[in-house]
């Protein structure tokens, strides 16, 4: 990730990122003005996005923000939340990416309660604002998935969704994307993610032989 931003404004534009890429709540709502007041720290290049996000849903309702996030991450196929959805879809492959995320998180001790799958976007970036191995463990996830994210962005860019603005913002804290990296985003982009249905159940960050999250 971008290494010109101090430790202390990464971990405050991932919790950010991560509270409004979320589901809204009331207590979303809630902690708007001390998110808006977070964002007023950070460089220009991170705020703007963020900004502008906030002028895009100011005015609408916690019914109508919850409805829209609906319409937007539950009904569009290309509008996905879950990183390594991107590049494996629905494919025997996913399960070892995820994986990947769960061991991850377990290593840094990190607990997950609400039995999301661990490539949630929202979550990595909670995670992330630990900061310390936290964060750079992130750093090598996200790297991993990054052409996800560029997909992710035209999507909500395209269906014109207040949560491009958010993922834009994330995006302005990660290095330029490589030529492999611009290629691969291209490709998924034109393609989408690959098809075959399976079963990510076991794949939760909860222990499937007593009910217990992990």
């Amino acid at each position: 990730m971008s290494t010109d931003l101090a430790p202390d404004l990464r971990q405050l534009a991932d919790i950010i990122s991560s509270r409004l890429l979320a589901y809204p709540d009331e207590q979303l709502m809630a902690e708007l003005p001390t998110i808006r007041a977070g964002v007023e720290r950070l460089p220009a290049r991170v705020a703007n996005p963020l900004n502008k996000y906030f002028a895009a849903v100011d005015g609408m309702t916690l019914l109508e923000l919850q409805a829209k996030y609906v319409a937007t991450f539950d009904l569009k196929r290309r509008c996905c939340l879950y990183l390594s959805y991107y590049l494996n879809g629905d494919t025997r492959r996913r399960g070892m990416a995820l994986l990947r995320f769960k061991e991850t998180y377990l290593q840094q001790g990190f607990t997950v309660d609400d039995g999301e799958l661990p490539d949630f976007l929202p979550l990595l970036l909670e995670f992330s604002a630990h900061g310390g191995d936290a964060a750079k463990a992130t750093e090598a996830l996200i790297d991993e998935h990054r052409e996800g994210l560029e997909v992710l962005q035209a999507a909500l860019a395209k269906v014109q969704a207040p949560q491009q603005h958010v993922i834009e913002a994330v995006l302005a804290t990660l290095p330029a994307l490589t030529s492999a990296q611009k290629a691969a985003a291209r490709l998924l982009v034109a393609q989408g993610p690959p098809t075959e249905s399976v079963g990510l159940e076991p794949f939760m960050l909860t222990d499937i032989s007593t009910g217990a999250r992990l």
